[in-house]
């Protein structure tokens, strides 16, 4: 018997130390999780972004970039996360002057023993983070925020979708 056996999969050894879970006996499924997020900030600075005039060049399209690059990265971030073979990392900024802000949209996918849910919200974290690093300079007071599963899909936890609305159906 497995320590996975009977005690569902958990990070914890028997002996109390935490450990990766064991999914080699799992079978491999198709996956994907999609995780937002929005970086609220002032006026002055989502106006520079969309206008791509920051100092630092296109806001956008590097937080873009970062958020793939996070995606891919995530087991090196996360200890007990196994590193996966993604298939896709769609990244999505969307300039919003409601909050005024930037909301990010990440999908991740892979066929697999195990969920992308890490790497997705880890891929719109960073984005966030890109963001604010790459406008700093016109407002330090940027608040990253609401980072969270929207949707899932596929192994033995089925279909999830955020209650509020936001996880349209994968």
């Amino acid at each position: 018997m497995t320590s996975d056996e009977g005690s569902g999969l958990s990070h914890v050894a028997p002996d109390g130390t935490a450990r990766m879970v064991d999914v080699s006996a799992k079978p491999d499924t198709s996956r994907m999780a999609r995780a937002t997020g929005s970086i609220r900030m002032s006026p002055k600075a989502l106006d520079a972004i969309v206008r791509n005039e920051v100092a630092k060049g296109d806001v956008l399209g590097v937080a873009r970039v970062a958020g793939i690059m996070a995606a891919k990265r995530t087991s090196e971030l996360i200890p007990l996360c196994h590193p996966l073979p993604l298939h896709d990392v769609s990244v999505v900024l969307t300039p919003d002057p409601s909050l005024p802000g930037i909301r990010v949209d990440v999908t991740a996918r892979t066929i697999g023993k195990t969920g992308v849910e890490m790497e997705a919200l880890t891929g719109a974290g960073i984005a966030l983070l890109t963001v604010y690093d790459m406008a700093k300079a016109l407002d330090k007071g940027m608040v990253i925020s609401d980072i969270s599963l929207a949707a899932k899909a596929g192994g033995r936890g089925g279909e999830y979708a955020r209650l509020d609305g936001t996880g349209d159906a994968p």
